[in-house]
């Protein structure tokens, strides 16, 4: 794996939790593939298929502006490893909301698919809430 290999998937990663984290449901789109898999707590222990779940959430309404504190996202303890057209990234998520901290430890594949990566699977495992 190269390091320009490496800074793309960590770059594309970044892209997608600031999608997450803004509620951009067009670049969360265009970065997932359709047949996306993914095992969290909110799935219950359950294997979910597809956006339309995750789809959900940035369908909820969102905060008047200026009631909400803005979600500051650090990614610590980050590994990229590279195997051909497949990616995996894990990290610790630390997300900061008010006074508020959040850690949660995620995995994430990536795929190239003609000749662009796609996320194609994550785990997400609450650690703590501060």
């Amino acid at each position: 794996m190269t390091d320009i290999d490496r800074q793309q998937i960590l770059a594309f990663n970044r892209r997608l939790l600031e999608a997450i984290r803004t509620g951009d449901y067009a670049t969360y789109e265009s970065l997932c593939d359709p047949d996306m898999t993914c095992i969290e707590p909110e799935t219950l222990g359950q294997i979910v298929a597809g956006r339309k779940f995750h789809q959900h959430y940035f369908d909820l309404p969102a905060a008047a502006p200026g009631v909400a504190p803005a979600t500051n996202i650090t990614m610590c303890d980050v590994t990229v490893r590279v195997a051909g057209t497949m990616a995996c990234v894990t990290y610790n998520r630390l997300s900061q909301k008010g006074t508020d901290s959040f850690l949660v430890q995620e995995t994430r594949i990536w795929e190239k698919k003609n000749g662009a990566w796609k996320h194609t699977h994550f785990h997400r495992s609450q650690v703590s809430k501060i």
